[in-house]
Order: C-alpha cells, then structure tokens, then sequence
C-alpha cells in the first residue's frame, strides 16, 4: 500500500477489538509506549491484523494507519 505519510514506528499489534464498522487496534512500539488506531473493520479484514503481527505505524495528521512492511 503507498502512503504519503514520512512519520513511521515499527510496533505489534497488541489487541484487536472489532466492531460492525469500526475496530480499536492496539500496538506495542519500541519506545517504551503504546499506541492506538482505529480503523474500519473491513481495513483489518483487508490487511489480514492478526494479533503479534509486526507492523509499521504511519502517523498522519490524527489519524495512526498500520501497514505491513
């Protein structure tokens, strides 16, 4: 997926709580901290999140949008 974003963490997605349309995903990043994300729950569907995937974090504006590298 290209993106326009330059800001990038390297994380774990930690948790995964999925909704009809929305999913609250949660990653474990190297800095001693954690990170948030939600996104539309056809998005985790598309990226196949499965809880301990390593993932990057593209930190855009407010929105936190995980790719796999």
């Amino acid at each position: 997926m290209k993106h326009g974003a330059r800001n990038q963490i390297s994380a774990k997605v930690t948790s995964i709580k999925r909704g009809d349309v929305m999913s609250l995903i949660k990653f474990s990043i190297t800095v001693p901290a954690e990170m948030a994300s939600v996104i539309t729950t056809e998005s985790v569907d598309a990226l196949d999140l499965k809880v301990g995937d390593e993932v990057q974090l593209i930190v855009k504006a407010i929105h936190v949008l995980p790719v796999k590298p």
